[in-house]
């Protein structure tokens, strides 16, 4: 096994914030030696949940699939086992470029499933790959040229006619590419988003966003090209595209100066001018050289009923209404006690590290990740957030865990942590949250930690 998939289960007590942290299984191996192909790069439940994607830095990708029995239990279990296994990108070289095309799975994006198979989109830097998973328990007998050994027998030998039958197998599940969309990004793919026409997809680079049909391979449309004719005139990069979850004709991108806009494409073909952006006024009393670094947005998520969007810059994650471009309704920090260290972590190149942020199924709950395996949870109704650990050190059975707090300064409590001994190569970029429970996935590093919540 590539990953490790540690399932756990927490209670919030409520009144404490206290959490009880109760382990339940591992998958695979854990390995003292984390190599750079194991890291996983991105993570994705599908539409219903009962399945749950990971890729990695290798061109791998693992599917793990919901225990069916832990589901059905009183009360349900958040239980996945591993399902598929495949290899998605190979590492490439462009003659042309002399440039390395890595393997690494930068985005999964599973299609609303219309039949018994599977089908997600897969891409690395360059090439886009759609992917059918399929479930196969039944092998064809009787063949009239062939022996049961697929052997073709002497046609002189055959003297009657016999009609194949079905007889039951072994469940094997099989990962075929169906599609594969190249050639139509000079940069490299930082998002993918597949369309509520369930026909149609987008696909982002820094600078052009492209429309594809699900169906075509060869054909894209450039709906957004913010290049500059003097590339000495480049000021910001888009660095993430979602479209809306109900109007097909709509889609929001973010970009490096902190700003989102939002296209319709039934304006115009090229959305290059937006018909809404999303920006917050600097504060002034903030203002420093690194303003404009911690300022890009690394991700962009709309809500499920499609009013709001979430974004997630270095410090914070923000809350927009769809009908208010002026602010945000909601700021959540993030690790604002970083804000004294970014001289370091600009030296260290971690103030570029891309944070994914989640919403809950019910929009209620925004995750997100931060540093020494910490990741945050932001309750907007009840104006509480926790931050809480992803570590296989603390997870014995019955071990209670309560959520982490970082001390800035002054004497340091027992069940705090100081800012300086923060482990800043230990990081949760990652993150997912089941569509219908509280059941959230939390990438870090090599090992893929699924929690859920007990109310």
């Amino acid at each position: 096994m590539l990953h490790t998939a540690i399932h756990h289960t927490h209670k919030d007590k409520g009144n404490g914030g206290e959490i009880n942290w109760c382990f339940s299984q591992v998958k695979g191996t854990i390995e003292d030696e984390v190599t750079e192909a194991d890291i996983i790069s991105c993570v994705e439940f599908n539409t219903d949940g009962d399945l749950l994607a990971t890729g990695d830095k290798g061109g791998r990708v693992v599917i793990f699939q919901r225990d069916l029995q832990a589901k059905a239990a009183v009360p349900s279990r958040g239980e996945y086992n591993v399902y598929s296994t495949f290899q998605s990108h190979e590492p490439e070289f462009d003659y042309l470029k002399s440039l390395e095309i890595e393997e690494k799975i930068n985005k999964i994006r599973w299609l609303k499933r219309t039949n018994r198979n599977h089908f997600l989109l897969s891409t690395n830097d360059k090439t886009i790959k759609l992917w059918k998973v399929a479930e196969r328990d039944k092998k064809p007998e009787g063949y009239n040229l062939k022996d049961d050994g697929g052997i073709m027998r002497d046609p002189n030998t055959i003297t009657t006619l016999r009609v194949p039958t079905f007889s039951p197998m072994e469940l094997m599940v099989e990962a075929s590419p169906k599609r594969v969309f190249s050639n139509a990004h000079t940069y490299h793919i930082n998002s993918i988003s597949v369309n509520s026409d369930l026909e149609t997809y987008l696909s982002a680079d820094d600078l052009r966003i492209n429309l594809w049909n699900l169906e075509i391979t060869d054909q894209s449309f450039n709906i957004v090209d913010i290049k500059p004719a003097n590339m000495e005139d480049l000021t910001e990069v888009i660095t993430a595209s979602e479209f809306h979850p109900k109007e097909c004709s709509m889609f929001v991108y973010s970009s490096s100066k902190g700003t989102i806009r939002l296209c319709d494409m039934r304006q115009q073909a090229l959305c290059d001018s937006h018909a809404k952006i999303f920006e917050e006024p600097e504060d002034p009393t903030n203002r420093s050289f690194f303003s404009e670094i911690i300022a890009s947005i690394s991700d962009v998520k709309f809500s499920h009923n499609g009013r709001y969007m979430i974004t997630r810059d270095y410090l914070s994650v923000k809350v927009w209404d769809l009908l208010m471009e002026s602010k945000p309704v909601e700021t959540y920090q993030v690790h604002e006690f970083l804000r004294s260290k970014l001289c370091s972590l600009y030296e260290n190149d971690c103030i570029f590290d891309k944070f994914e942020c989640s919403w809950s199924g019910n929009d209620r709950n925004i995750m997100t990740g931060s540093y020494n395996n910490f990741f945050r949870m932001f309750d907007r109704e009840g104006k509480r957030d926790n931050t809480l650990e992803a570590s296989r050190d603390n997870m014995k059975p019955r071990t209670v865990l309560k959520p982490r707090k970082v001390c800035t300064g002054g004497r340091r409590k027992k069940d705090e942590i100081s800012v300086d001994c923060l482990d800043f190569n230990k990081k949760i970029l990652h993150t997912a949250w089941h569509p219908q429970e509280n059941i959230i996935a939390i990438a870090a590093t090599n090992n893929l930690y699924i929690f859920q919540s007990k109310d």
